[in-house]
């Protein structure tokens, strides 16, 4: 199983993790299965960025972007060139390092 390292987020993963995860899982479920509460408004329809990444390593491993993903992430706050949909990228086998970033567009968040 691939390992996926969460660089720290004042929030939502102040210490960083660590863990393992099976390919085939998009990279918001791992997250959220590993106690990792990111944000999916739209109930991981690929139709918000509040689960917007930077993926630092791996990125090729993941599958590719489709264009709707591609339309959503022109939203997203801080957009890099390593941004993806949490909900939208599917791991593989390789090593994931992720970063996420300090806001999001979400204007109403139960938790934070």
């Amino acid at each position: 199983m691939p390992k996926i390292i969460v660089k720290p987020h004042p929030e939502l993963c102040p210490n960083g993790a660590e863990f393992e995860s099976p390919a085939g899982k998009s990279l918001c479920d791992a997250l959220l299965d590993n106690g990792v509460e990111i944000d999916h408004a739209c109930g991981k329809a690929g139709a918000c960025t509040t689960c917007h990444v930077l993926v630092r390593e791996g990125f090729e491993s993941l599958n590719e972007l489709s264009e709707k993903e591609e339309d959503m992430l022109d939203r997203a706050w801080g957009l890099e060139p390593a941004s993806r949909l949490s909900c939208q990228a599917i791991v593989d086998n390789e090593e994931i390092i992720v970063e996420i970033p300090k806001y999001s567009i979400n204007l109403v968040s139960e938790d934070h």
